[in-house]
């Protein structure tokens, strides 16, 4: 058993209310996130996951958003709000930019990295990012513990294309994610559940049975 934890897009804009699109009630989710990264770095769990890394001219950035295809800017390169907040602020990371690596030259940097893999992305999806197939393939997980926000978009988007792939176990963890709209998040719940994502709480991954049960390959 390989199991990773992914971190969607736990980023300043996102989760404080002063952020440029705060996600309500994101805030409260910190002490769980502390806790979920505290726990992966103790017991050498993989962290991957995303982080919006925009330019005014990204097509979801809009000055008259919709706020379901369109957004005011947020997670703008080079601004206090595109950076991860302190409970989910990676110590090492690897940056997978957006742009399509060389052959070779990818595989070389996971293989002589032993930090955090983040993956930008321009989009809601982070499988917008060309490279992640690749880093998926050279991880090789079997289980993908994911929680972030919003779970409405972003997580949803990762969610749906780990289904897509049919190659993993997945778990959300439903008190370390919020989303923009609460009722469409009750809905994806039920609609993941059905498909076979299975629903658990901080708690349970960092001091429940479920990690105790896994064979974490370091």
């Amino acid at each position: 058993m390989k199991l990773i934890f992914w971190d969607v897009d736990t980023q300043y804009d996102f989760m404080m209310p002063d952020g440029k699109l705060y996600v309500p009630g994101a805030e409260s989710l910190i002490p769980n996130l502390t806790e979920l990264t505290a726990f992966a770095h103790s017991n050498g769990i993989q962290i991957c996951g995303s982080v919006d890394y925009h330019v005014l001219g990204d097509p979801e950035i809009s000055d008259k958003p919709d706020y379901h295809n369109t957004f005011p800017p947020h997670c703008l390169q080079g601004t206090p709000g595109q950076g991860k907040v302190q409970a989910t602020r990676p110590i090492d990371p690897l940056w997978i930019d957006g742009n399509k690596y060389e052959p070779g030259r990818l595989k070389k940097l996971l293989e002589d990295h032993r930090g955090e893999i983040i993956l930008r992305k321009q989009k809601f999806d982070v499988f917008s990012n060309p490279n992640i197939t690749e880093v998926l393939d050279f991880i090789q997980p079997t289980d993908i513990i994911i929680y972030g926000v919003a779970l409405d978009v972003c997580d949803a988007h990762a969610i749906e294309g780990f289904l897509r792939l049919g190659k993993y176990n997945l778990y959300l963890v439903t008190d370390a994610a919020k989303a923009i709209y609460e009722d469409t998040g009750r809905k994806l719940i039920d609609d993941w559940l059905s498909r076979g994502v299975k629903m658990v709480s901080t708690s349970e991954v960092a001091g429940g049975t479920l990690l105790k049960k896994a064979i974490v390959d370091k």
